[in-house]
């Protein structure tokens, strides 16, 4: 009886293997749906780049659809329950994986098991800047008014890579200061401009066009390197704070259960498609950095910013 489980079950893992080949070598027959958790707007406009040159190259168009909400949990979710067939991707916000396990006292999937990870395919850093009024023209003069005085700063609501970004920032330098969320980080960016809150971190192709227009003013950048579109603003780990390094990504996965060969297939795609001069100039002009990681070192990337994150979230006592 053993001997005849032990013989049923290597036959139904070799059926599975086997449909899981024909699947892959058929692949992809139909349209691919893509799903983005954010409403129109940054990640939106890098997923669509990219999937336009995927879609190319596939031979299938590929359907954006975007389901927004709880930090991004809404849209994975989605992903997390559909069919494990390679015709549902995701564009998340790294911080969906990175931050909301922390952030959420219950999650609807786990972010170890429910996910293929097929790429962590760029990197960004926020942009630290004060409106016009605000009496400090770098980070040594912001910081002592802050110190010295009450003052506030906007981000995109929260548990945003505006708020985080800013909390971890001011866990560094021990400062404190108020937190006024936003619905977006547009909104914000508009209040620290009009004067109706001090400061914010927000992306550079947010903040740079107006710091060049006089409206802002830009102290520092939030990642490790400078900004290639901003070269002349100092990173903050530059300003006597050489351990900072607030950086976010775009994740794109499947399924956990995605058959290997489709999931390579995707990662090769993906990579393709990164390379072509369209994707490429996208990226400058939104100041992202590509990171060239393939499917390992893009899991492993985001369980140690997993790690970072949460130790940001529960000093600053960040909670949904």
């Amino acid at each position: 009886m053993k001997l005849m489980k032990m013989v049923a079950g290597a036959v139904a893992a070799a059926a599975v293997m086997t449909t899981g080949s024909a699947l892959a070598q058929q692949y992809p027959d139909r349209p691919i749906k893509v799903v983005v958790t954010t409403v129109p707007g940054p990640l939106d406009a890098f997923a669509r780049a990219v999937v336009n040159q995927m879609s190319q190259r596939l031979k299938q168009p590929m359907v954006v659809e975007n389901k927004p909400g709880a930090g991004g949990n809404v849209g994975t979710d989605f992903v997390a329950k559909a069919p494990a067939d390679g015709y549902t991707l995701l564009f998340a916000l790294d911080s969906t994986f990175t931050v909301n396990p922390s952030l959420y006292e219950k999650m609807p999937f786990d972010v170890n098991k429910d996910f293929a990870v097929i790429g962590v395919p760029v990197t960004y850093s926020q942009m630290l800047a004060v409106g016009p009024n605000v009496k400090a023209n770098n980070l040594a003069e912001f910081l002592k008014l802050a110190k010295s005085s009450k003052m506030a700063y906007a981000s995109g609501g929260n548990g945003s890579p505006s708020h985080l970004t800013m909390a971890a920032f001011l866990g560094t330098t021990g400062t404190e200061m108020v937190h006024v969320p936003y619905k977006g980080t547009g909104a914000s960016v508009v209040d620290v401009m009009s004067g109706q809150v001090d400061s914010v971190f927000a992306v550079t192709s947010g903040i740079w066009p107006q710091a060049k227009a006089g409206k802002l003013k830009a102290l520092a950048v939030s990642g490790s390197q400078r900004s290639a579109s901003a070269p002349d603003v100092p990173t903050v780990a530059e300003l006597g704070y050489p351990q900072f390094n607030a950086t976010f990504a775009y994740v794109v996965a499947v399924p956990a259960n995605t058959p290997k060969e489709i999931q390579h297939l995707l990662a090769r795609e993906l990579a393709a498609a990164m390379k072509t001069p369209e994707v490429m100039e996208f990226n400058r002009t939104a100041d992202y950095a590509a990171t060239d990681l393939n499917p390992e070192a893009s899991a492993a990337w985001l369980r140690d910013t997993r790690k970072r994150w949460n130790q940001v979230v529960v000093q600053a006592k960040i909670t949904n």
